[in-house]
């Protein structure tokens, strides 16, 4: 019977004892890894990742490209088709793993390197490049072994919401129907409101309300159906954590902050100019809770490394049995969906990268001697292997844009500063050899989030594992150089820091790495942070997804809870477990697309941003006056009834 869609397995836990059921099936073999799957991944990924380094320059934040490399993937094939050439899911799928690379490599690289930049300095493109690589091949590396656990093991636990939707999006081209058609509503909407509110600025994108009675508090919601279709992805539980963690940080700690500062004479560290009596909410939160944010991430990230250190042992026990079985001549028995690069590959691989990053003098260009290199090549692969683990897991609940890089990598740099620290190396050469280690770390842990939620849509398609593991190798080596291109490129244009091109999170980092050297840094606020995620854990409640709340705007975390709390109720409201599964499919379907619209939207604004070497302005606000919030909650609240009608239309196609 031909497959109309994936099976309602993709969206529950598996039994114990029992398998999923891919959209391909183990015993076939369609064309996978073929040569136009990787060249247009290239290609799109060339563009997307430019684009990317752009928007993060910009505006401080990138997006996930996996389904608009996907989407695009697709309408290029159907061109080919109409020549006689055939393509399959599963060569769309591997154009897309290896296209979506390039947007992760620029979250890392925008993150941290312009910092150098605002120092005065200009690194080489070789050592630019060198550390994308390093960094990108590291974090696809060590995520390898990890795949069984988190994406197999954790199947139905940790939805990966852009794996997910990027899944649903290929499949709903491949067969069309009932299933198609909301994925493609999704697509629309998500794609249409993004373009009224981000683009033509037709209503605020973001929406505020202050909290009476409390002290610089403030709520907020982000207009964003993507977001709210993420929440109803996760369901209600992740995302009541979540927004947990922001009412936290916006309810409790900054008005805190707020009160205690009142009646300061002087800025207090980090901020260095404005008292914190004359800051706003948000400026509070800037300078102040997201090292609070960071800390706790960090701990977070710590406890949950501790806890997955058994289920990753045992990952490494069936590597190694493969590996056995490779050599003794059964690697035959082991069957497409579970064929893995093998853990001498893996091992081999991160060893020649710590002998490049060791004897290759370009990446850590200002230490000399193999010793100084030998110690920051061995810092960054123990950081990498501990930010690649909590990467993966966190891009699992919350998707790879809103994946807190910028906080693993401010631990990152926090740890590296502290030792160089201790080691005396305080001058420009600590600074610069601790922004680089905290270069490869980021880009890392950004690839690493990026790999779990392409593998996470090979499982569901039933793509072979090894074929897209490489196929992230190959984004990796392919993007590094025209990302930090674009880098240079824009530099030279507009030079960061500036109006145009801000910079904010390379900013960022540059304050933390003088806070820890110059001995200025609040590690008070740091160490609130990690308190918090250690009670959190008293009190049983997920550290790490809590602490992900804290660190992110609670504007981001509410339309996540709010998207979590209507499937909740649609569930509820359904009656018996056959119309609550319906009711949950149709969801994820249309939300997928949402996320799916949203992305496409954002990577062809930033293209054109690029293009015109300025964002588009848009028309704005202002014809509503005063009113303009409460138009953008009328917006807000229409997606929303849709989206309800949507969820309760009449019964749909189902998979097998």
């Amino acid at each position: 019977m031909k497959k109309t869609g994936l099976s309602r397995q993709a969206y529950e836990p598996i039994p114990e004892g029992g398998s999923y059921e891919p959209f391909v099936a183990a015993g076939e073999s369609p064309p996978e890894f073929t040569f136009k799957a990787v060249l247009a991944g290239i290609l799109f990924g060339i563009i997307f990742g430019a684009a990317n380094a752009y928007l993060g320059l910009k505006v401080g934040l990138t997006i996930s490209t996996s389904i608009p490399v996907a989407v695009i993937t697709v309408a290029a094939f159907r061109l080919l088709a109409r020549t006689g050439v055939q393509s399959s899911i599963l060569e769309a799928n591997l154009s897309q793993t290896v296209g979506s690379a390039s947007s992760s490599v620029a979250s890392g690289v925008i993150f941290t390197l312009p910092a150098l930049f605002l120092w005065g300095l200009d690194p080489s493109l070789l050592q630019m490049t060198l550390l994308a690589m390093c960094g990108g091949l590291l974090g696809v590396l060590f995520m390898i072994p990890l795949r069984r656990f988190l994406i197999a093991r954790e199947h139905g636990k940790l939805p990966y919401p852009e794996g997910t939707a990027c899944a649903e999006v290929l499949v709903a081209s491949q067969v069309g129907g009932g299933r198609a058609t909301n994925v493609f509503k999704g697509l629309a909407v998500g794609a249409g409101f993004k373009f009224l509110a981000g683009t033509l600025k037709l209503f605020p994108d973001s929406l505020h309300m202050k909290v009476p009675f409390l002290k610089k508090g403030e709520l907020g919601l982000e207009n964003s159906g993507a977001l709210f279709g993420v929440g109803y992805i996760l369901g209600p539980r992740i995302g009541a954590v979540m927004v947990g963690g922001g009412l936290l940080s916006w309810l409790v700690i900054i008005p805190m902050i707020a009160w205690w500062g009142e009646g300061q004479s002087a800025p207090f560290y980090p901020e260095t100019v404005r008292l914190i009596g004359e800051m706003t909410p948000s400026q509070i939160w800037t300078r102040y809770v997201r090292y609070i944010g960071a800390g706790a991430v960090a701990t977070g990230g710590l406890i949950t490394l501790v806890r997955s250190i058994p289920t990753m042992i045992e990952s490494f026990k069936v590597g190694a049995r493969q590996l056995r079985k490779r050599m003794q001549g059964a690697g035959g028995l082991i069957s497409r969906l579970e064929d893995d690069l093998s853990l001498r590959t893996v091992g081999l691989g991160v060893l020649t990268l710590v002998a490049v990053m060791t004897l290759a003098r370009p990446v850590f260009a200002v230490l000399d001697g193999v010793g100084p290199r030998l110690l920051a090549a061995t810092l960054v692969t123990i950081a990498a292997f501990f930010f690649v683990t909590v990467s993966s897991r966190i891009v699992g609940l919350v998707g790879v844009t809103s994946n807190p890089t910028s906080g693993m990598t401010i631990a990152t740099l926090l740890a590296t500063s502290g030792i160089f620290l201790l080691l005396g190396w305080t001058d420009d050469m600590g600074k610069v050899a601790a922004l680089t280690i905290g270069c490869v770390v980021a880009i890392a842990a950004s690839i690493a989030g990026d790999t779990s939620q392409d593998l996470k849509t090979g499982f569901l398609l039933g793509a072979t594992p090894r074929r897209q593991q490489v196929g992230e190798l190959v984004g990796v080596l392919t993007s590094a150089i025209f990302v930090c291109l674009t880098v240079l490129a824009l530099n030279e244009s507009y030079g960061f820091g500036t109006a145009e091109l801000a910079a904010p999170q390379a900013t960022l980092m540059k304050i933390v790495i003088e806070g820890v050297l110059e001995q200025s840094l609040p590690w008070s606020l740091v160490a609130i942070g990690a308190g918090i995620a250690i009670v959190a854990e008293l009190f049983r409640i997920p550290s790490l997804p809590f602490a992900v709340g804290v660190y992110l705007p609670v504007s981001t975390m509410v339309p996540l809870f709010l998207g979590g709390l209507m499937r909740h109720f649609a569930e509820t409201r359904a009656g018996d477990e056959d119309a609550a599964a319906d009711v949950r499919e149709k969801g994820v379907l249309f939300g997928s697309g949402l996320v799916g619209g949203e992305g496409l939207l954002g990577v062809g604004v930033a293209v054109a941003a690029v293009v015109l070497k300025k964002a588009p302005a848009g028309i704005g606000s202002d014809w509503a006056g005063a009113a303009a919030q409460w138009v953008g909650l009328a917006a807000f609240l229409i997606l929303a009834y849709y989206f309800w009608r949507v969820v309760h239309q009449r019964m749909s196609l189902k998979g097998d």
